[in-house]
């Protein structure tokens, strides 16, 4: 029995080890090194019991490093109303237009468009609506690997889509107009990551990242 025992643990340790391969902390759950604010602001993100959370007037929080293709995992949590996002392969100078972002916001329950929870915001809604009650915390993994961008909430797909589908600028497949005014195809394929701040409290633990 204590062999048996002693055999599970291993496999289990063993499968927890190939699960982490190549994964990297994004965030050390300590302190903000790493990272950046711009817009430039006194105030920083707060970081207590490895929970990343903004503080008020912080601006977004960008990494210092510029990725491309990979994958990302984290746990999110949003409150009551709460509006962020994922900024990825983005000019932190140039949000708005310079690269992607992929919705954090409180549409539990509701259905989903191209400005809610796990949208490709204004240019693609999530396939469901896969997050939970505010102030219960989600997963969240986020693959890029050229044009391809597969994204999952608490397990669920939520986008699976090329890049190179939209073509037009100001326009989505769909017909849709959008907000970009450079086609999204032909947005840079690197750049930085950032968390959004947009007056509402919301908090981050768990970042980590693999490049493919």
């Amino acid at each position: 029995m204590k062999f048996k025992t002693t055999l599970c643990a291993l496999l289990l340790c063993s499968s927890v080890a190939v699960a982490e391969e190549g994964f990297v902390d994004l965030f050390n759950g300590k302190n903000l090194d790493g990272w950046f604010v711009e817009p430039a602001n006194p105030a920083v993100w707060t970081v207590k019991k490895g929970e990343l959370a903004r503080s008020p007037q912080s601006s977004y929080l960008w990494t210092k490093e510029t990725y491309g293709d990979f994958i990302l995992e984290m746990e999110f949590k949003v409150t009551p109303g709460c509006n962020s996002g994922l900024f990825f392969r983005t000019d932190p100078k140039n949000p708005v237009q310079g690269g992607f972002e992929i919705q954090i916001m409180d549409s539990f329950g509701k259905e989903a468009g191209k400005h809610d929870c796990g949208a490709l915001y204004d240019a693609k809604a999530p396939a469901v609506n896969a997050v939970k009650k505010a102030g219960e915390w989600n997963t969240f993994r986020l693959e890029l690997k050229g044009p391809k961008l597969v994204c999952l909430i608490n397990g669920q797909k939520v986008q699976d889509l090329s890049l190179e589908d939209w073509t037009t600028a100001e326009k989505n497949p769909d017909g849709s107009p959008n907000k970009f005014k450079t086609a999204l195809k032909d947005q840079p394929r690197t750049g930085h990551l950032g968390f959004q701040d947009h007056g509402h409290d919301v908090w981050y633990r768990n970042i980590k990242i693999k490049k493919q």
